[in-house]
């Protein structure tokens, strides 16, 4: 077994959560042991690393509608006055410099440590060519704005007829999957349906990950406590009958108390520990529940196509050798205790290259499908490399149709794997309770559990 060096991201993010966050720090490690077991089964490449799949920094992001109610709260919490440009996907980072600088969307498709790393192989799966027009939807612009250290805002655009409605689609779902708390102003559910139908289904979708926290805008007026109280009931009516059932509500009013949010971002350090742990137990368990399938899937179709084309060939010949029975006799060479042995090897000998280059040859057209099923499933692991692993001679001769990476030994690391990620869970809980029974503490975040 192959030794896979640790990933230059992970040494960067084991040093960065070494004083400041120690159970990020020992994710690390198990985020290297899955890479291990990934990199032997030929689903991974040596440089690469299953932590780039979620972004380790915490987001925020705002969805909004045509109002100036989104970008006036930006411009006002953060204390600095941007301009929009309103169809972009803009990421706000924290910089010390005092200058406020714009950078293209390359920029977040090419950094792995940052959202939307390697979004355009996405959009050029929903939009032929689009792909490389990244910067046409994305941009990076760097804040001087205490509001943003240690983390980061994405601001969505407004949902227009005139935009490209399956990359919106793509992009906003990607955004609403990868932060740890929405901030989604109401205004938004007064657009034309067929253009916020896709995101409401993407709230839907989500509204039990604690992430929502709908904004209710009149910071032109002044409210009281009871004015407040029926504006939030009629909006929870409302979105109930769109299908959202939960979430947070905030009226903001000329008092302008962003104390809920307050509150909300000073947890989202938690927050996104528990999503980083998410997406390391959702890798470990894709591992068993989508990609070994996939690829047996193949192997199966694979090792139907070879047999049928060798049967083929094989029936061939035998046609060939009934004809020459009927004209020569050749039958009774078959039956002779030297020469049919002979023979028989001969034939051997023959079939068994030829069935090997057969199947090499439909090897080919299955991994160009897994390529294709690879993107369709927006899998980060090479299913045709745990598929081309499984191409061994024997493999090939037998009638084997399983993975490599189907057998007891996978299925053991991945228990333990899916343990010790149990057991930085329970780490990262024991950091807001108390157990008095020390046997619900036997992994403290101390301990150094590999």
């Amino acid at each position: 077994m192959a030794e896979k060096t640790v990933s230059k991201h992970l040494i960067n993010l084991e040093k960065h959560f070494a004083a400041s966050n120690p159970v990020l720090q020992k994710a690390t490690k198990v985020f290297h042991e899955l890479d291990q077991l990934e990199f032997d089964l030929g689903l991974l490449d040596k440089d690469e690393t299953t932590a780039r799949k979620s972004s380790w920094w915490p987001i925020i992001s705002t969805l909004g509608g045509h109002s100036p109610a989104k970008n006036d709260f930006i411009n006002r919490y953060l204390g600095v006055q941007l301009h929009s440009t309103g169809h972009k996907f803009t990421v706000l980072q924290y910089t010390p410099q005092t200058t406020t600088a714009t950078l293209p969307g390359s920029a977040l498709d090419a950094d792995h440590r940052l959202p939307f790393y390697q979004v355009s192989r996405d959009i050029e799966q929903v939009a032929k060519g689009e792909g490389a027009k990244i910067n046409a939807y994305l941009e990076l612009v760097t804040v001087n704005s205490d509001k943003l250290r240690g983390k980061l805002l994405v601001d969505a655009p407004i949902l227009s007829s005139q935009s490209d409605n399956k990359i919106n689609t793509l992009l906003n779902r990607h955004v609403i999957e990868m932060s740890d708390l929405v901030l989604v102003f109401t205004d938004l559910f007064d657009a034309e349906p067929e253009l916020i139908n896709d995101t409401i289904s993407t709230i839907i979708a989500h509204q039990d990950s604690n992430k929502f926290l709908y904004v209710i805008d009149h910071s032109e007026i002044s409210l009281d406590f009871r004015k407040i109280n029926e504006i939030t009931t009629s909006w929870r009516r409302r979105l109930a009958e769109l299908g959202i059932n939960t979430g947070q509500f905030l009226v903001l009013t000329d008092a302008n108390d962003t104390s809920t949010i307050d509150r909300r971002i000073a947890n989202i350090d938690n927050d996104r520990s528990y999503r980083v742990l998410s997406s390391l137990e959702k890798s470990i368990r894709d591992i068993d529940d989508v990609i070994i399938p996939e690829v047996g899937d193949a192997l199966s179709s694979w090792k139907e196509r070879s047999n049928a084309s060798t049967l083929i060939v094989l029936g061939f010949l035998v046609t060939l050798m009934l004809f020459a029975e009927i004209s020569v006799g050749i039958l009774d060479f078959f039956l002779d205790p030297i020469i049919g042995p002979i023979i028989l090897l001969i034939l051997i000998a023959i079939l068994t290259p030829m069935h090997l280059i057969i199947s090499r040859v439909h090897a080919k057209f299955i991994v160009n499908k897994l390529h294709d099923r690879q993107k369709k499933l927006n899998l980060a692991e090479n299913l045709a490399g745990l598929f081309e692993k499984s191409l061994t001679f024997w493999r090939t001769l037998l009638p084997m149709k399983e993975p490599v990476a189907k057998n007891k030994k996978t299925r053991a690391k991945l228990a333990q794997l899916l343990e010790q990620t149990k057991d930085l869970v329970q780490a990262l809980n024991d950091q807001f309770s108390h157990y008095q029974d020390d046997s619900f503490n036997d992994y403290s975040i101390s301990s150094d559990n590999q």
